[in-house]
């Protein structure tokens, strides 16, 4: 059985147009974000070419913008000249250049820079896919399940699953899309601005760093506009709950170290947890305010033998799906064994394709209420089944240390 990471690039930006699947990974974190890269009201239209630097607070005399020498030495520090950058320098993806440990992790916002025709074109499907197999499997591996039609959301999405929404990102292959989950901050309670997502929608694994220019979009597309229809849009109907940047990120250790652009190598930690801020400074409300809730996340749910259904949300963008709808499957999961040294994966059957990734699985808790169990990782290339990883203590860890990071803000 061949099976792929189910991310989805569409345009090459940075790698002269070439498209194929993006890279998992699972790793680390993000230096806060200390200044926006806003665009201008004139030029050329393009956010990168009228992009101009700002600080937090607003510019005044003249309009130019003084980025204090301490934020721009620290950027330098991390290989970030501010003033390149907005220029367009985010493209270079020079392997000496591309920052990829924990503690390297930037994202400066680029305001204006999705707007509803760049996340549009971020779903375009990608056909150029290197497959792996399963044959080296170790462990528990139930049979492969039945395929299940994945059921688009009726909308407005708001209101049947108001946690749910797309991560958009910049990597060498191009403009990528991921499927991500509002979840509950420990640290700061009914206030929480956490996403989970998928690691290979923030990092490229081993082979690789930290993916760029990283936004959530909650309840993207939320009255299920078609194709046509979205290409008039404005980004009101597109983004209904604004475009949230990622100022912080965390990703496991394994990811890092393991994930892979094809096959399974990481999948069992490839998990990310991104804190977000929203590009325009939005009301002072948190993510969960604004968007009216956030899942708890199990790290402790039971075997795979005890679990009566799991839900998995996402955007799927591959052919037969156009990435513009929010589809649900619904089924009882069976064990994936990767590699006997790692966590069994949940496995389900599922027709959702590449865009899904990193969207949430859900089932109930013990007390009976929805909590996040998993989310997209892996599925074949025919799509019939879709695979999350298992949440335990490295994926508590990660969660954790971005509520600790944000405690109290």
């Amino acid at each position: 059985m061949r099976y792929e990471p189910l991310s989805l690039s569409a345009r090459g930006e940075g790698s002269g147009g070439g498209r194929r699947r993006s890279s998992p990974v699972l790793a680390a974190v993000a230096l806060a974000s200390v200044l926006a890269l806003t665009a201008t009201g004139c030029g050329s239209g393009d956010p990168e070419a009228n992009a101009q630097a700002s600080a937090s607070s607003p510019s005044e005399g003249d309009g130019k913008i003084t980025i204090p020498d301490d934020i721009r030495d620290e950027l330098k520090e991390h290989g970030i000249d501010i003033d390149k950058w907005k220029n367009g320098d985010w493209k270079n993806w020079d392997r000496d250049d591309w920052l990829r440990e924990a503690q390297d992790y930037i994202n400066p916002i680029i305001e204006g820079l999705w707007d509803p025709e760049r996340m549009r074109e971020a779903q375009d499907p990608d056909r150029g896919v290197q497959d792996s197999d399963l044959s080296g499997d170790q462990g528990v591996t139930d049979p492969e399940p039945a395929p299940v039609d994945a059921r688009a959301v009726s909308p407005t999405y708001h209101d049947k699953v108001p946690v749910a929404g797309k991560v958009f990102f910049d990597s060498p292959e191009g403009t990528m899309v991921c499927s991500a989950t509002v979840v509950e901050d420990p640290a700061n309670p009914g206030r929480s601005n956490m996403v989970w997502t998928a690691g290979h929608c923030v990092h490229a694994g081993r082979s690789g760093g930290w993916y760029r220019n990283i936004a959530f979009v909650p309840s993207y597309n939320d009255r299920a506009l078609s194709a046509a229809e979205l290409a008039g849009a404005t980004e009101d109907e597109v983004a209904p709950y604004g475009v949230w940047w990622a100022d912080w990120a965390r990703t496991s250790d394994q990811w890092i170290a393991q994930g892979g652009p094809t096959g399974g190598a990481g999948a069992p930690y490839d998990f990310a947890v991104i804190h977000v801020t929203p590009e325009e400074g939005g009301t002072g409300k948190s993510l969960e305010e604004t968007v009216g809730s956030a899942l708890p996340v199990n790290f402790a749910a039971p075997a795979v033998p005890r679990v009566e259904t799991i839900t998995a949300s996402g955007y799927p963008a591959a052919a037969p799906f156009d990435g513009e709808t929010l589809y649900q499957c619904q089924d009882r999961p069976g064990r994936l064994s990767i590699n006997a040294s790692d966590p069994t994966m949940y496995r389900i059957g599922c027709t959702m394709t590449g865009g899904s990734s990193g969207g949430g699985w859900v089932a109930a808790g013990a007390d009976g209420e929805p909590a996040l169990v998993s989310n997209t990782s892996i599925g074949p290339v025919n799509a019939g089944w879709l695979a999350g990883p298992r949440l335990g203590e490295v994926a508590e860890g990660v969660y954790d240390s971005v509520s600790q990071k944000f405690a109290g803000q």
